[in-house]
């Protein structure tokens, strides 16, 4: 006797719990901690080339870098697979234990401007809970 709400099948399975951009996420919410201007977009090569690609609500992933050789608490910031910046480091202790703690954050871009050689991006950071 099958006792489940919902029958199973590969397809809700498949949606549910893999962890890719397209899956459900029960009971999980957007916790919006700080306004934060993305560091280091100089040092992207090909920012200007991905920069139409940086819109509003655009989301970011954030990913630790305890290796960082400037900064232990480094936390690189990703559009797709690029590595455009870090988060600040003045900014980065908190997020960094907790992401060490096994939470997870990303960033969703508020504003992109070019000023001159450098691409400012204005960005919220949230913590998924």
């Amino acid at each position: 006797m099958n006792t489940s709400i919902v029958k199973l099948s590969p397809e809700l399975l498949a949606l549910v719990g893999t962890g890719n951009a397209n899956s459900l996420m029960p009971f999980s919410r957007e916790i919006f901690l700080l306004d934060i201007i993305v560091a280091g977009t100089t040092y992207c090569e090909k920012i200007h080339d991905i920069e139409p690609e940086l819109k509003p609500a655009t989301v970011l992933r954030m990913i630790r870098q305890p290796n960082n050789k400037h900064d232990e608490l480094a936390i690189a910031i990703y559009h797709n697979d690029l590595q455009i910046g870090w988060v600040p480091q003045q900014l980065n202790a908190v997020i960094s234990r907790l992401m060490d703690a096994g939470k997870e954050f990303f960033c969703r871009i508020e504003s992109v401007e070019d000023v001159g050689s450098w691409v400012k991006i204005n960005a919220k950071i949230y913590m998924v809970e």
